[in-house]
């Protein structure tokens, strides 16, 4: 088949430029790469349709067509929009349907023939799917990845600060893009049943589908790559191996230095809860007998002491992660080190599972929790939040590959970190356990394949037309015409 994946913000490139330094370059753009790989090996050809820019401060992507070295079957395909400089997400909107897909529907018009069917991925390449299904038949999958709805809860939107939050975040334009995608979807693609219930069953989607309706989901988790999460060592484990070293001489009782590691190397973020995690550590003298604490962090060579460069959000965390440490006497008990690229921190998780040690997410809520299975990937078992994804990806048919545990329980999670710990017997059963989980069902192979399951089906279907009408904003080329407007969003989301 010949598919096509709509993607306008951010951009692709041979080098994979700008995708830790822009925020519009964000996962979803290594999601999109990954399964086009996937699908290309399993003998498909792709396309994945991005937007053109020919601007001297982003040389990359002025040519129209692209490809990746050594790939074949996938093409990046950049479409001009707007114009020929770098825009921001927020500005792409009114001119996907009045530019950007007339454009797309040109290019294939001009190549002699269509894709058999598109996959779309956050709310603007919704949109260009369904406006793009509108004036061509081709069906096409809508992957939300996050949705705008979440965010505003988030940021407690309210009717007295919500035209605030619309102004900075253009939430009216990004919710009716999201209607709009969902409803005219053949299929919406959610990498869990927990997804497809609470963020598509949110009021602010109500009407545009119905999260009870199974034949309009389908549950395709992502995958991990394992060629860089692969247990298998190679020399950037030699160099991770004595950075950790280091800091243990550093920072741990010499007769501590064999235990195993708990290892936390997730952002500083409250929601993260790595304070639940400290707390559990400190609170535990059993699990004290048995391991140490280690957090990892990007670019701090000792985190746990020196750390005034991070943010003021960031530097509050530290500072009471540190009072816990210093008030239950934790130092010479608990180290930190930076790992600084995925070779880093898969070589990490090498050389833990080597002392029998365990990663820890203690976070509040995981929409899906890839990073636990990345470590398993590498051998080193996993204890996990209960709360979201990982509720589903460590637990089946009565199964464990995981530890769950209650992130607003610290000795609940402790008991799930002795768990791991507490001998080699528990241990290796966990580290086998989870190997064999994500080779199962958890690599970019399978998420490949069961989007592939999803494409087929809905090629042969009628396409289903959606039920809602297309804000005029989205089509009109005049600019502000028909603009959606905060009362607009008031009215759905409330």
């Amino acid at each position: 088949m010949h598919i096509a994946f709509l993607n306008p913000q951010g951009n692709f490139d041979p080098n994979d430029s700008y995708w830790t330094e822009h925020p519009d370059f964000g996962g979803q753009l290594v999601y999109v790469k990954e399964i086009a790989i996937a699908m290309a090996a399993l003998g498909h050809q792709v396309d994945i349709i991005t937007r053109k820019i020919v601007d001297p401060q982003w040389p990359e992507f002025a040519e129209t067509l692209d490809s990746y070295p050594g790939v074949d079957g996938v093409r990046i395909v950049r479409i001009a929009c707007g114009p020929e400089f770098f825009l921001p997400k927020e500005e792409l909107w009114p001119l996907l349907g009045s530019q950007w897909v007339p454009n797309i529907i040109a290019f294939y018009q001009q190549e002699g023939s269509m894709p058999n069917a598109v996959t779309t991925h956050y709310g603007d390449g919704g949109l260009a799917g369904a406006l793009f299904a509108q004036q061509t038949g081709i069906p096409y999958t809508f992957t939300g990845h996050s949705l705008g709805a979440q965010k505003m809860d988030k940021l407690h939107a309210a009717p007295d600060n919500l035209e605030t939050l619309d102004r900075r975040y253009h939430f009216a334009r990004r919710i009716f893009a999201e209607r709009v995608s969902m409803n005219y979807a053949s299929r919406v693609i959610t990498s869990t049943q927990q997804e497809r219930l609470e963020q598509y069953g949110h009021p602010a989607y109500h009407g545009a589908i119905d999260p009870a309706d199974e034949t309009r989901f389908a549950v395709t988790p992502p995958g991990v790559n394992r060629v860089v999460f692969s247990p298998d060592a190679n020399e950037t484990d030699k160099i991770v191996a004595a950075r950790i070293n280091v800091v243990l001489k550093r920072d741990i009782e010499p007769a501590r230095h064999d235990l195993p590691i708990a290892l936390a190397s997730s952002r500083l973020d409250a929601k993260k809860n790595h304070i639940g995690l400290v707390r559990a550590f400190a609170e535990s003298q059993e699990l004290q007998t048995k391991a140490n604490l280690a957090i990892a962090m990007r670019g701090l060579d000792d985190p746990l002491r020196r750390y005034a460069s991070l943010s003021k959000e960031e530097r509050t965390l530290m500072d009471e992660i540190v009072a816990i440490i210093k008030q239950h006497a934790l130092w010479g008990k608990v180290t930190s080190f930076p790992l600084n690229s995925q070779a880093e921190l898969a070589a990490a998780y090498r050389v833990l599972a080597g002392r029998r040690s365990v990663f820890a997410l203690t976070a509040l809520y995981e929409p899906f929790g890839l990073a636990p299975l990345e470590a398993m990937s590498c051998g080193l078992p996993a204890v996990v939040t209960q709360n979201g994804g990982p509720s589903e990806s460590m637990l089946e048919d009565g199964r464990e590959f995981g530890v769950l545990v209650d992130p607003s329980d610290p000795a609940n999670i402790a008991r799930g970190l002795l768990r791991a710990v507490e001998s080699p017997e528990s241990w290796q059963k966990l580290h086998q356990a989870g190997i064999e989980r994500v080779v199962s069902k958890y690599t970019w192979e399978r998420t490949a394949e069961g989007y592939l399951n999803v494409i087929e089906a809905i090629v042969k279907e009628n396409r289903r037309d959606g039920g809602l009408t297309i804000p005029p904003y989205f089509t009109d080329p005049a600019p502000f015409a028909n603009q959606i407007s905060s009362e607009d969003l008031a009215n759905v989301y409330f």
